[in-house]
């Protein structure tokens, strides 16, 4: 991890706490920080859409330093998509990050990196920073065809954004098969793509771009696995799922760097 990209560790809560259990895992997580452990890093939570009110109500009154996020987004601003939730609603929530591309998002419900590229636009036009993930299954992996799944990943998904805004994006590389397994890519394994990743945006988009874009890791991210992972040159945080439903887990992996050897 560069000292010069300064870490961002987010939750995603997926499809898990109604708004009551939201609160609830929001105010335990402000108990289990405090101020100087947000002088090391970011951290931002990611709710369902039904939770977002809810939990920006509690860190905007308990004045909580933890950045709202969303899970996913449309790249429309308005119209007939039944389901959909837009950016400019999101950004009226104060929501600051917003994961798009999603492994399972790709994966389940057959998102394209075109409709990724449209809703990471659709983010930074609403004064937002897109979580922009990427990662290949473990058959892909298998056959030797990770690093290229990833390249069409990331040369689809930024496609046509400017190299000084790609240096404030947040990647997120989640190999597939890491994903809520409990199997986690060695830290070797991680810093390999998460460099490969760097270096693709250097060719495509220059080395400030490479310099300044963070990277995060994200698969089964535990406590455990947190500080080792944290200390690759290449990776700048972590996209945390299940370890994330659990403040004090959580909590832990925020605080990675007193686990450091």
């Amino acid at each position: 991890m560069s000292e010069a990209r300064r870490p961002l560790i987010s939750g995603n809560w997926k499809m898990n706490h109604n708004h009551f259990e939201a609160i609830q895992t929001i105010q335990k997580l402000a108990y289990a920080l405090n101020a100087e452990d947000y002088d090391h890093v970011d951290v931002s939570v990611h709710p369902p859409y039904t939770d977002l009110r809810s939990v920006q109500t509690v860190i905007q009154a308990d004045d909580i330093p933890v950045a709202l996020g969303a899970q996913n987004c449309h790249w429309e601003a308005s119209g007939a998509f039944t389901g959909e939730v837009s950016t400019s609603m999101l950004a009226k929530l104060d929501v600051t990050y917003v994961i798009v591309g999603h492994s399972e998002r790709r994966e389940l419900f057959g998102e394209t990196d075109s409709e990724v590229n449209r809703k990471a636009n659709a983010v930074l036009a609403a004064g937002m920073t897109p979580i922009v993930c990427m990662g290949e299954t473990l058959e892909e992996r298998q056959a030797g065809a990770a690093e290229s799944k990833v390249a069409g990943q990331v040369q689809g998904s930024l496609a046509g954004i400017a190299p000084e805004v790609v240096a404030e994006l947040v990647l997120a590389y989640e190999p597939i098969w890491a994903i809520g397994t409990g199997e986690t890519a060695t830290p070797a394994d991680a810093q390999q793509m998460c460099g490969h990743i760097r270096s693709l945006v250097a060719d495509g988009w220059g080395a400030a771009a490479a310099d300044g874009v963070r990277i995060q890791y994200g698969g089964s991210v535990k406590p455990g696995n947190a500080p080792e992972l944290m200390g690759q040159p290449d990776i700048d945080g972590a996209l945390v799922g299940g370890a994330a439903l659990v403040a004090d887990d959580f909590a832990r992996i925020v605080n990675f760097r007193l686990y450091q050897a």
